[in-house]
């Protein structure tokens, strides 16, 4: 499949979503239902990207420097620490676990 066949399709796809995401009436979005799950789902999609990208290499499961890197993150989040240093401590622990095992 050429590469713009799939951009293009991927355009579409977006705008089709984006048009009825504003199709829907007001009342619908409106119910507590509805605001709960907009709240809730862009959580649940960051924690299970995250899951992905830390414990997952292709097909396989894995358990390397970027799940200490996670760790040291939470560990920082837990401690209220701001995001900045929030992510540096996962940079910071990642690179030096590769560095000690290899």
């Amino acid at each position: 499949m050429n590469i713009w066949i799939a951009i293009g399709v991927t355009v579409l796809g977006c705008y089709a979503v984006k048009l009825a995401g504003l199709l829907v009436p007001a009342g619908a979005l409106e119910r507590p239902l509805v605001r709960r799950l907009a709240a809730l789902l862009p959580v649940a999609l960051l924690a299970a990207l995250t899951a992905q990208q830390a414990f997952a290499d292709g097909r396989t499961l894995v358990l390397d420097a970027r799940a200490a890197g996670l760790a040291a993150a939470a560990v920082a989040l837990m401690l209220r620490a701001p995001f900045l240093v929030v992510v540096g401590a996962a940079v910071v622990v990642t690179a030096g676990v590769r560095a000690l095992v290899g």
